[in-house]
Parts: structure tokens; C-alpha cells; sequence
């Protein structure tokens, strides 16, 4: 099966090991030097209708995607990782 970055945003993440269902995906990350997906983003829920922010993105690195499917993505929930802060990423030049 072969599938465009953008057809991902179409494609429901759930847990393997919970069955959670963290939603659909909304960026990916890229290393451009590799050509390679490094992750996943998933966006956070609004809060309080969205007048409250947002909660954190859930991110899961390539390597804990188990399975694609045609409507989902099985996912490892156990190797997610917290989201870089974006103090961090505007320090590189």
C-alpha cells in the first residue's frame, strides 16, 4: 500500500497495548538530511471549547508505528514521547 504524507491526516492512531484512541494526525517530523520521518504528531484536545488552549500533542517516533491500515495506524503507546518545547527548536540556526 502506498500513501501520501497527506493521506495520513485521514488515518485514526490507536493504541495497541490500551486501545486508546489518541485521534487523527496532524504534522509529521522530517529530517531533511535523511529523507526520513523521524515522527508522528497528534494534536492535542482543546480545552473548555478551545478558549482554554489546547493540551500538550502527543508524539510518537516512526519506529513505535506497528501496523498501517486503510483507516488507521497502530501505534506502541509506550514509546511516545513528550513534545519539544518551541523555545528549544528556535535556538538552532
Amino acid at each position: 500500500m502506498v500513501c501520501s504524507i497527506s493521506e495520513l491526516q485521514y488515518k485514526e492512531v490507536i493504541d495497541i497495548t490500551d486501545g486508546t484512541r489518541y485521534g487523527y494526525i496532524a504534522d509529521v517530523e522530517l529530517d531533511p538530511q535523511a529523507g526520513t520521518i523521524e515522527s508522528i504528531v497528534i494534536r492535542g484536545k482543546p480545552r473548555w471549547f478551545g478558549l482554554l488552549g489546547r493540551e500538550p500533542d502527543t508524539i510518537f517516533p516512526w519506529t513505535s508505528i506497528t501496523r498501517f491500515g486503510e483507516d488507521l495506524i497502530l501505534v506502541d503507546g509506550q514509546q511516545r514521547r513528550a513534545p519539544l518545547s518551541p523555545a528549544a527548536g528556535s535556538q538552532e540556526s
